[in-house]
């Protein structure tokens, strides 16, 4: 859905009430399971691996479902822009907290869950917390570009990851944001250029890729890596929860490559564990296992 359509629904919820940008949204992501073939064969094709004794259309249903449930990202940013008040819940918030304002910290952001209400509940959780985002740049943002002012507005500093474009300037900026204590959040599931450097795990049985460039930050900076999560449990509501600090610890300069992959297994591999918890709630529709 681009800007304008989406701002037209707003208008018109505003109006009718909540429960009109529910129909909408449904009936969008309804389209586009039905038109959107190559993105629900892969959807389709996932869920295969991850309930592999299942049926072909228990694999479909899943795919529906969770474009069902996607819109309801959409339906609490609405929400939260009407000044409703978002709960939520902490889990072992502790460990975050305490490098916070010290050695900083990078949260591994996965797309599972709403990640975007992970930042926002960060921000509530402390208020004086330094918090930058890298994030993906399209070559036509719409709803996207509003999702990221909204960000911005809350305080949230947002870095573009252009896929054409690898600037070294970007990653001084995250470097800078962890030596003054903030947080610095990246995506652990998405690999943005055919050229990046990238990491291979063994996911639901299966080949994947992540991208290095967390584990590298990790490992030059020694600021702790924690792989971070935030699900919905009601309207407006959300419970988020970090893992333990992922440990990076090279022997010598030539078990870097070797420290970096057992790092990112033990990523994956918690990423699969929490996937199996809410496996509706995977919003990566572009393929991930090979």
């Amino acid at each position: 859905m681009n800007g304008f359509w989406y701002t037209l629904l707003v208008r018109f919820t505003s109006l009718c009430g909540p429960w009109f940008f529910v129909m909408v949204s449904r009936i969008v992501a309804t389209g586009y399971f039905i038109f959107s073939r190559r993105r629900v064969i892969e959807s389709r094709r996932f869920y295969a691996a991850l309930f592999p004794e299942r049926s072909m259309f228990f694999h479909l249903w899943c795919t529906f479902r969770q474009y069902q449930n996607f819109t309801t990202i959409h339906l609490d940013r609405y929400l939260k822009a009407q000044d409703k008040a978002v709960t939520y819940t902490s889990v072992d918030w502790e460990q975050l907290d305490g490098v916070i304002g010290r050695q900083g910290g990078i949260l591994l952001m996965s797309h599972l869950g709403n990640w975007e209400m992970a930042a926002t509940l960060l921000k509530k959780q402390r208020e004086d917390l330094q918090l930058l985002l890298y994030m993906g740049v399209k070559e036509k943002e719409g709803v996207e570009k509003m999702q990221k002012d909204t960000l911005r507005q809350s305080g949230i500093t947002i870095i573009g990851v252009d896929k054409e474009d690898n600037s070294p300037f970007s990653a001084v900026a995250g470097i800078h944001f962890l030596r003054s204590g903030g947080l610095v959040s990246m995506a652990g599931d998405v690999v943005w250029r055919s050229d990046q450097r990238k990491v291979r795990v063994i996911f639901l049985g299966r080949d994947a890729y992540l991208p290095e460039a967390p584990f590298i930050f990790s490992l030059v900076s020694g600021a702790p890596l924690f792989a971070f999560f935030a699900f919905r449990t009601g309207k407006n509501s959300y419970i988020f929860t970090q893992s333990d600090p992922i440990p990076i610890q090279p022997k010598s300069r030539r078990d870097r490559a070797e420290a970096i992959a057992g790092a990112a297994q033990q990523y994956a591999d918690l990423l699969e564990k929490t996937l199996r918890q809410h496996p509706f709630e995977w919003y990566h529709f572009d393929r991930f296992i090979h």
